[in-house]
């Protein structure tokens, strides 16, 4: 019963040796079942610990912290669910894997150009596990570092690489040369280098309210 197509976009980017290891790794969970046949099950556990690396069952979590990481990964789910531009849900879990405690899994469309608006849901998704904990907990909690470190990135990149903010304008800093690789100066002036951060401080709060209004008629 395994899906192919399925399979495809859960191992964008695996190598030959990736998917004989992770095939590998299912053939042996099928054993372990009892199983005569791989099926998508022990192909889906073997696909995230490839990625994510094994369970981690020496990170002991209490029934709060538990809740906690629930309620995390089911605002990921709930945002990137409801929103049209994001990537669809594919599993979530709180079983703790390398250096997290939970995860939600996704099935990303391969997009050669990403629209605003695209990166605009992806970004609202991103930081839906941290809003769900500030609405569950009343205030923000430590669980949300990595989501926290690729929402900046993309802002950053949206005003600075893409173009995408209209104070700073149709301007990109990004060097694909790599001529500017030892040079310690930014390519540009101080002012405008205000202008950036405000500009995706305002960005980040955008989607920050937006995600949250989401929720809040939705969790």
């Amino acid at each position: 019963n395994v899906d192919l197509k399925t399979l495809a976009k859960n191992t964008s980017g695996f190598s030959g040796a990736d998917l004989e290891n992770m095939l590998n790794e299912a053939a042996l969970l099928a054993a372990r079942r009892n199983k005569t046949q791989i099926e998508m099950e022990e192909v889906e556990d073997a696909i995230i610990k490839v990625i994510m690396g094994p369970e981690k069952k020496s990170k002991v979590m209490n029934d709060k912290e538990k809740r906690l990481v629930a309620y995390h990964e089911a605002g990921h789910a709930v945002v990137s669910w409801l929103l049209p531009n994001a990537n669809p849900v594919f599993k979530v879990t709180i079983v703790p894997r390398g250096q997290s405690l939970g995860a939600t899994w996704y099935l990303p469309d391969e997009r050669y150009v990403t629209t605003k608006e695209q990166m605009i849901d992806e970004m609202c998704a991103t930081i839906g596990g941290r809003v769900a904990d500030e609405i569950h907990t009343g205030q923000p909690c430590t669980g949300a570092l990595s989501d926290l470190e690729k929402l900046t990135k993309l802002a950053y990149a949206m005003v600075t690489y893409y173009g995408m903010s209209e104070n700073v304008g149709n301007i990109s800093f990004y060097d694909s040369t790599g001529s500017r690789a030892y040079d310690m100066t930014k390519p540009y002036s101080e002012k405008t280098a205000e202008l950036i951060d405000k500009e995706v401080k305002d960005l980040v709060d955008m989607i920050h309210e937006r995600t949250r209004k989401i929720l809040t008629e939705n969790f």
